[in-house]
């Protein structure tokens, strides 16, 4: 069976094993699929009760144990639908990503799991440092990289330990990959920062790297960069982002920022 297909079978199940059920995506919160898979009509809407609710807004930024975050995750590993926190609709559900009108897919599968965390922004009206040319934010909660052995269902939230990030430079906008792992994973306990990454899962740190550097070249885009001389940052540094885009958010939601057209409550 070729990949896409493999892909689009492992994608149909699991929106329809959420449909019976939803998926417990934070304490009191449940992500609930809507319409059929692979068409714009889909989405994960996130409920407390009968009350739709923003994953973005109204999950907590850190997980109950001291040192972990919140991770939501919106495209599980070896799947290629690209899908997103939409920031601009109303209570911000995942929808998949559109193209020219058409939906977007990348051109191989995703070999992490890959999301945000939530109540992060990275603001695209704060420069950041010289090393990576002043760049913008831009403009979206903080990407997640999970590298767990594990698949993680598109709209659930799982608590992770942050090992490092990469600078993305994508069209000269800076943003963030937060390297991470899955505080309940079986290898979590010897995974502590990005030196510990290379040492049990070697070529992990470079094939992120290069997985986002070539992603967008099938489209005919430029290859995307990397600031800090493309070096993978350590937790220190990691947490340092956290709580920068974290504060950037705050930013954003007390009115000292200017949203734009980002959904904010």
């Amino acid at each position: 069976m070729a990949l896409n297909a493999v892909t689009g079978t492992f994608l149909r199940r699991s929106h329809a094993a959420l449909a019976k059920t939803g998926v417990r995506a934070a304490s009191g919160i449940v992500a609930k699929p809507e319409g059929p898979a692979d068409t714009e009509e889909f989405s994960i809407k996130f409920f407390a009760g009968d009350s739709q609710v923003s994953p973005w807004h109204d999950i907590a930024l850190e997980a109950e144990t001291s040192g972990q975050f919140n991770f939501l995750c919106e495209i599980p590993k070896m799947t290629k639908a690209k899908m997103e926190v939409d920031t601009k609709a109303e209570n911000n559900p995942i929808v998949q990503d559109m193209k020219k009108g058409k939906l977007r897919y990348y051109h191989g599968p995703i070999f992490w799991n890959y999301g945000c965390i939530p109540k992060t922004w990275e603001d695209p009206n704060v420069k950041g440092a010289d090393e990576v040319g002043n760049a913008l934010g831009d403009n979206d909660p903080l990407d997640v990289v999970e590298i767990g052995t594990g698949s993680i269902d598109a709209g659930s939230v799982t608590p992770i330990k942050p090992l490092g990030v990469l600078a993305m430079l994508d069209d000269g906008e800076l943003d963030w990959k937060l390297i991470a792992i899955n505080a309940s994973d079986p290898l979590a306990d010897q995974v502590n920062d990005i030196d510990d990454v290379d040492k049990m899962y070697p070529g992990t740190v470079a094939g992120i790297r290069e997985w986002f550097r070539w992603y967008k070249t099938p489209d005919n885009k430029p290859i995307n960069a990397f600031g800090y001389g493309e070096e993978a940052l350590g937790k220190d540094f990691a947490l340092k982002v956290i709580e920068e885009t974290h504060h950037h958010y705050n930013d954003l939601i007390g009115g000292k920022a200017d949203p734009g057209k980002l959904w904010i409550k």
